[in-house]
């Protein structure tokens, strides 16, 4: 198992810590965790320690896709495991962050949907011997969408502190907006390997 591998591993297990911070019912073991007073309401500890691990998980994707290139390390299993473990990072963070009312739920609902329509048609595509490159509004939505998630974790700070608007929703609302038109751009670009049953 080379080094981007384990990173990926990390990435995972990381993921699995945040879910157990924002869904562990920890007051029924005892523990609850301090909230403090912030220029909008309350804020959570267990969102700011999620957040920070959060950050780092993305972190480690940039680092292992970087590292594999670099030494030339890109495997098919890399490559998988870098693919499951970001939808499960991002997507998992995403609707549990708007379960708890952090943003509304129908940003995440499409976001998902969109994710998995796009990697229907790249699995398609993969079945018939092509790769589905990424697209520049696909991009986009992936870094607003990264950036108002981790707003979203630290309560819109230090934004809050100066402004009533929600930063993470404006960013949230975009990478929605985004999604839609990547998810359609896809689509067109890649309708022969949905409709075309022959191989090429």
């Amino acid at each position: 198992m080379n080094t981007p591998t384990k990173l990926t591993f990390l990435r995972i297990f990381l993921t699995v810590v945040v879910i157990v911070l924002l869904l562990f019912p920890f007051h029924t073991v005892g523990l609850d965790f301090p909230q403090y007073a912030g220029p909008a309401g309350k804020i959570g500890l267990q969102y700011l320690i999620a957040g920070g691990i959060f950050i780092i998980a993305s972190l480690t994707d940039f680092l292992d896709g970087y590292l594999a290139r670099k030494n030339n390390q890109v495997t098919n299993l890399g490559k998988m495991l870098d693919a499951i473990a970001d939808k499960i990072l991002v997507n998992s963070s995403l609707i549990i962050l708007a379960a708890h009312g952090f943003f509304p739920v129908v940003i995440a609902v499409i976001i998902v949907l969109r994710d998995t329509c796009v990697d229907a048609i790249k699995m398609q595509a993969a079945s018939k011997g092509d790769v589905v490159a990424a697209i520049g509004s696909g991009k986009l939505k992936t870094a607003s969408l990264m950036v108002g998630l981790v707003l979203a974790f630290f309560y819109d700070l230090p934004f809050s502190l100066f402004t009533s608007l929600h930063i993470s929703h404006f960013l949230l609302y975009f990478a929605c907006i985004m999604s839609i038109i990547s998810g359609v751009q896809y689509f067109v670009m890649n309708k022969k390997y949905i409709f075309d049953e022959k191989k090429k």
